[in-house]
C-alpha cells in the first residue's frame, strides 16, 4: 500500500508543479503586458495610434517620440534631479530609519512605547493632510525652490522605522551581547555586529523609499516653482495636452518606458542583494 501511495504521489506531483508553474506564467504575462503596450505605443508613428485592431507590435516602429521627449524638456536636467533627490533620500531614510529602529528595538527609556505608538500612528494620516503644515514649516526654513526642501521631508518615514525595528527584534540579542563583552561600543556594535546583517530589509527598504521618491508628483509641484529644479514625473505632466484630443500618447508613453527603466535597474540589483543577504545573514547555533 505504501508502494502504491508513494506512486500516485509521484504521479500527482508533476501535475501539480504544471499547474503552479502555468499559473506563474500567466500571472507573470498580466503583469507585464501593460509595460510591454507601453513600449509598443512608444514605438508607433502618431498616425498609427488609434488603428483597429489594435496593434501591440507596430507595423512601422519608429523612435521619433523618444526624440520628442529629450526635445520637449531639458531631459537630462530634469532625469539628473530627480536621479540625485530619489538617491539623496532613500540614503538619508536608510539611516535614520535604521538607527531609529535600532533605538526602539533595543533601548529602553522613559515613554518608549507611547512615543512608537504616536509615531506608528502617523501612518494612518494621508499625506493629503499633513502637506499643508509641512509646506508651512519648510518655506519658513527657507527650503523652498531648493534641493533641501525636496530631499530632507522624505528622509523620515515611520513606515520605514517600523520595519526596520521588526527586523532588529528578529536578531538574536546573544550577538549584540557578546560584542560588548569584547569590549565594542554602542555604534561599533550597531556599525559592524547588527547592521550588516540586515541587508534583506535594507534593500526592500531601498526599493520602496527610492520608488516612493522617484515617482513623487504632489510635494515637488508644491515645493518647486523653479524649471531648473523640476523633477521628471512633473516633467511628464506637461506632455498631456490641456484639451481632449491634444494628448500625444505615443510620446507620454515614450516618457513614461524612459522614467521606468531606473526603478527597474534598482530593483533588479536590490533582488540580488536580498538573496546574498539572505545567505550570508543566517545564525548559526
Amino acid at each position: 500500500m505504501t508502494g502504491r501511495a508513494g506512486a500516485r504521489a509521484r504521479r500527482r506531483f508533476p501535475v501539480r508543479t504544471a499547474v503552479l508553474t502555468l499559473l506563474a506564467l500567466a500571472g507573470g504575462l498580466l503583469m507585464i503586458t501593460p509595460f510591454l503596450w507601453a513600449i509598443g505605443t512608444s514605438l508607433k508613428p502618431s498616425g498609427a495610434l488609434l488603428s483597429l485592431p489594435p496593434q501591440l507590435i507596430p507595423a512601422e516602429p519608429t523612435t521619433s517620440a523618444y526624440t520628442a521627449v529629450l526635445t520637449r524638456f531639458p531631459f537630462m536636467r530634469v532625469f539628473g534631479n530627480s536621479l540625485l533627490v530619489a538617491a539623496a533620500t532613500t540614503l538619508g531614510q536608510l539611516v535614520v530609519c535604521s538607527m531609529s529602529g535600532y533605538a526602539f528595538a533595543r533601548f529602553r527609556f522613559p515613554g518608549r512605547d507611547v512615543l512608537f505608538t504616536v509615531y506608528l500612528a502617523t501612518l494612518m494620516v494621508p499625506f493629503a493632510v499633513v502637506i499643508t503644515p509641512l509646506f508651512i514649516f519648510v518655506t519658513r526654513l527657507g527650503w523652498a525652490n531648493s534641493y533641501a526642501g525636496l530631499i530632507i521631508p522624505g528622509m523620515f518615514s515611520a513606515f520605514g522605522t517600523f520595519f526596520m525595528r521588526q527586523f532588529f527584534l528578529s536578531i538574536p540579542r546573544e550577538l549584540e551581547e557578546a560584542a560588548t563583552i569584547d569590549g565594542a561600543s554602542t555604534l561599533a556594535t550597531f556599525f559592524r555586529v547588527v547592521l550588516p546583517m540586515t541587508g534583506p530589509a535594507l534593500a526592500t527598504l531601498t526599493v520602496l523609499s527610492f520608488m516612493g521618491s522617484w515617482n513623487s508628483f504632489l510635494w515637488p509641484l508644491l515645493i518647486i516653482n523653479d524649471r531648473t529644479l523640476m523633477t521628471l514625473p512633473i516633467a511628464l505632466s506637461t506632455l498631456q495636452g490641456l484639451y481632449p484630443g491634444q494628448t500625444q500618447w505615443n510620446v507620454v508613453m515614450a516618457g513614461t518606458v524612459l522614467a521606468t527603466i531606473p526603478t527597474i535597474i534598482v530593483f533588479l540589483f536590490a533582488q540580488r542583494w536580498v538573496i546574498e543577504g539572505v545567505a550570508g545573514s543566517g545564525v548559526k547555533g
